[in-house]
C-alpha cells in the first residue's frame, strides 16, 4: 500500500484548516483510513471536531476511519532537544552543555522539531496496523524548513568539521543530525514524489494572498517539489452579494479570480464564503457536499444569530489613542500578527494618522516585498525617504538578507580584531549561516534606525518574536562565559560591550509601556485569536506585554441588512467580545471595505474613523 500525502498550506485566516478537515471527513467516509496532523502552534483541530485531540494520534469519535493529532511545538521541541542532547550531557562539562542547550532554544530548532515529529508519519511504520491510506498535514512546511532539513545532506563536510570542532550546528549537535539524516532523506523523497504527495495551497482572491502563494510555490519548486493544487476560498456567493458592501467585494474578487486563472496553471477548486463557522462533523459533511458534490451553498443549515450585541464601542477612543500617541515623548508601535491578517494595513493607517497629527513619523517594514509601498501607493526603498504627499511621514524597508550580510561581516571583523583563532572564525561563520541570523539582523537594523532619536513616532510592521528577543538578550546573560563563546550562538559570540548596550537599551524601551506598544492584529475568528494569544504569551517570557489589539475586516453595523451579513456579523461579534475579554486591552477595529485599502486618502479617512482626529495639524 502506498500512502497518499496531502499538505495544506496558506497564510493565516485563509481557511486551510477548514479545507483540510473537510477533505479528511470526505476521505474517511469513503472508507479510506485517514490521519490529519497539524503542526500549527495555534491549532484548532479540537475546536473544529469538537473533541479533545492533543499531542497523540486520537480517533475522531463519530468517524471510524478518521484519526487526528495536534503536534505540540513545545513538547516536540523538548523531545527533540532531549534526544539530541542526551549523549552530549554524558560527554561534556555542564557549562558547555548549558550553552548548547540554550542555542537550541531558538526558532530554527522549534521549526525543525515540529517537522521532525511529523516526518515520522512520512516514514514506513513498523506495525502495519499503524499505516494510513491518507495522511493530511494541516500547515505545510515552507521551503525554509525543508532547506534546514536538507542541511545534513548538503553540509556533510561542515558537519564532519563541526564534529571535530565544536560538535554543534544550527540544528543541534552534529551527531544527532547525522542520526536523523536518513529519515529526512526518505521524507523528502516522499514529498518530491508527485504520485504520492500533493501540496494544496488555500488562498483568497486577493492580491496579498496571490503573491504569497506564488512566493511559496517558487520556494518549494527550487527543492524539486512540483505537485500543486489550489483552493480559492472565501468567494462571496450570490446571496451574499445582495448587500452593497459584499457586492462591491464580489466585483473585486472577480478581477482576482481572473488573475489566478491567468497566472496559475495548476488544478484549481473554488469554495464559497459561508455565513457561519465550520465546526463539528455534521457541518464538515455539509461543507464537503458543497466542495466535492457541487451542492448550492445556500442550502447549508446554520444557527440563526441571536440578538446583535453592541460591540461598536468596546473601547473608548481615548484609550486607543493613548497606546499609539507619543504624548510628548518618543513612542514605537510594533504591529504583530500572522501573515495575511492585515498588520501592514494597520501599520500604514496608524503611521498616516500620527503624521497628520503633526508627529515626525518613521514607518519600517521587514517584508522583502515591501507591501507598505503598495498600501501607501508610494515607492519604499532600503533608504529612509519621505512619503510623497504627506509631510511628517518617512518610510523604509529592511531587507533581511542584505541586513544579514552586513551583520555577519561586522561580527566576523570584530572577532578578527579581537585576535580570535581562524578555527573559531570558521565555526562562527558556519553558525552565522543559520536562517535565524536574518531575523536578528533585521532587528539589529531596526535598532540602528530607531536609535537615531529624531523621530517622535516609529511604526514597525512585523514585530520581532519572543524567540528573537531572547536571542538578543543572550549577550547579557552569557557575558561572563568568554572562554566558551565559540560553542555558543552567534549573538553570544558577538557580545561586545557596544552590542550589549544597544540591545539592552532597546529591549528596555520595548518593556516600557510609556515608550512602546505591541499591537496584535487579527481577524475576529477563532484561529487568528489563538495565534495572537500564543504570540503574546511568548513575548511575556521576555518581559514585554501587549498594549493594544486590532480587529481587522469588521463588518460595519449599518451593512447588516441581509440574512447572510447578519449571520457573518453575529459570528464576528462573538469573537470581538472574546478578544476584549481574553486580552483585556484597548481594542481598535478596522472595518471591512468594498475594495482594497490603498492610497493616502483612504488611509487618512480610515485613521479619522478608527482614531478620530484630536487636533489635526497636517
Amino acid at each position: 500500500m502506498t500512502t497518499q500525502y496531502l499538505f495544506f498550506s496558506g497564510k493565516g485566516g485563509v481557511g486551510k484548516t477548514s479545507m483540510a478537515c473537510t477533505h479528511a471527513v470526505r476521505m474517511a467516509e469513503e472508507g479510506q483510513k485517514t490521519l490529519i496532523v497539524t503542526t500549527d502552534p495555534a491549532s484548532n483541530l479540537a475546536d473544529v471536531f469538537e473533541q479533545e485531540i492533543g499531542h497523540r494520534v486520537t480517533q475522531i469519535t463519530s468517524l471510524p476511519n478518521l484519526w487526528a493529532m495536534e503536534i505540540d511545538s513545545d513538547q516536540a521541541t523538548q523531545e527533540y532537544i532531549d534526544r539530541a542532547m542526551d549523549p552530549i550531557r554524558a560527554a561534556f562539562p555542564p557549562q558547555m552543555v548549558e550553552v548548547m542547550e540554550e542555542q537550541m532554544s531558538g526558532p530554527c530548532t522549534a521549526e525543525v522539531a515540529a517537522f521532525d515529529r511529523f516526518t515520522d508519519f512520512l516514514d514506513t511504520p513498523d506495525e502495519p496496523s499503524l499505516a494510513f491510506d491518507v495522511v493530511i498535514f494541516d500547515t505545510a512546511p515552507t521551503g525554509h524548513t525543508i532547506r534546514l532539513l536538507e542541511l545534513p545532506a548538503e553540509w556533510s563536510q561542515s558537519i564532519d568539521e563541526a564534529s571535530a570542532g565544536s560538535g554543534q550546528t544550527c540544528l543541534g549537535p552534529a551527531a544527532a543530525i547525522q542520526d536523523s539524516k536518513f529519515k529526512y532523506e526518505r521524507a523528502l523523497a516522499a514529498m518530491r514524489d508527485s504520485k504520492q504527495t500533493t501540496f494544496i495551497f488555500v488562498l483568497h482572491p486577493e492580491q496579498i494572498s496571490i503573491n504569497e502563494t506564488r512566493r511559496a510555490i517558487k520556494e518549494l519548486s527550487k527543492l524539486e517539489i512540483d505537485s500543486y493544487r489550489l483552493i480559492i476560498n472565501g468567494i462571496i456567493p450570490p446571496e451574499g452579494a445582495k448587500n452593497p458592501l459584499f457586492a462591491a467585494r464580489a466585483e473585486m474578487q472577480a478581477h482576482y479570480l481572473s488573475q489566478i486563472t491567468t497566472n496559475f496553471s495548476y488544478p484549481t477548486d473554488r469554495m464559497t464564503l459561508l455565513p457561519g463557522e465550520i465546526k463539528g462533523v455534521e457541518r464538515l459533511r455539509q461543507v464537503a457536499k458543497i466542495f466535492f458534490d457541487g451542492m448550492p451553498a445556500k442550502t447549508i443549515t446554520h444557527i440563526q444569530p441571536k440578538t446583535a450585541i453592541n460591540v461598536q464601542e468596546i473601547t473608548p477612543l481615548d484609550q486607543i489613542r493613548a497606546r499609539i500617541s507619543p504624548n510628548g515623548h518618543h513612542r514605537t508601535v510594533f504591529f504583530a500578527g500572522k501573515g495575511g491578517v492585515g498588520k501592514t494595513i494597520a501599520s500604514c493607517i496608524t503611521a498616516v494618522w500620527l503624521a497628520r497629527q503633526g508627529n515626525k513619523t518613521l514607518l519600517l517594514t521587514t517584508d522583502p516585498a515591501a507591501h507598505i509601498g503598495d498600501v501607501l501607493d508610494s515607492p519604499v526603498s532600503d533608504e529612509i525617504r519621505p512619503v510623497n504627499g504627506l509631510p511628517n511621514l518617512w518610510a523604509v524597508k529592511i531587507d533581511p538578507k542584505a541586513a544579514a550580510e552586513t551583520y555577519k561581516k561586522r561580527i566576523l571583523d570584530d572577532a578578527r580584531l579581537r585576535g580570535r583563532p581562524e578555527k573559531a572564525i570558521l565555526v562562527m561563520e558556519e553558525e552565522l549561516n543559520s536562517p535565524c541570523t536574518e531575523e536578528m539582523a533585521a532587528f539589529d537594523k531596526f535598532i540602528e534606525y530607531a536609535s537615531e532619536g529624531e523621530w517622535e513616532s516609529v511604526i514597525f510592521d512585523t514585530a520581532p518574536t519572543g524567540h528573537t528577543l531572547r536571542l538578543l538578550e543572550l549577550p547579557v546573560e552569557w557575558s561572563k562565559q568568554i572562554d566558551i563563546k565559540v560553542f555558543s550562538s552567534v549573538d553570544a559570540t558577538a557580545a561586545d560591550d557596544v552590542a550589549k548596550q544597544r540591545f539592552s537599551k532597546v529591549i528596555e524601551m520595548m518593556r516600557d509601556p510609556e515608550k512602546s506598544t505591541f499591537a496584535f492584529v487579527m481577524y475576529p475568528e477563532a484561529t487568528p485569536i489563538i495565534e495572537a494569544w500564543r504570540a503574546a504569551e511568548e513575548l511575556s517570557t521576555v518581559g514585554i506585554n501587549p498594549g493594544l489589539v486590532v480587529a481587522n475586516m469588521v463588518i460595519p453595523q449599518e451593512q447588516v441588512d441581509t440574512d447572510f451579513t447578519q449571520a457573518r456579523r453575529a459570528m464576528q461579534e462573538k469573537y470581538l467580545l472574546e478578544i476584549a475579554e481574553r486580552f483585556q486591552l484597548p481594542l481598535a477595529q478596522i472595518p471591512l471595505l468594498p475594495s482594497e485599502i490603498k492610497g493616502l486618502d483612504m488611509l487618512s479617512d480610515l485613521g479619522e474613523q478608527i482614531f478620530q482626529d484630536e487636533s489635526p495639524r497636517a
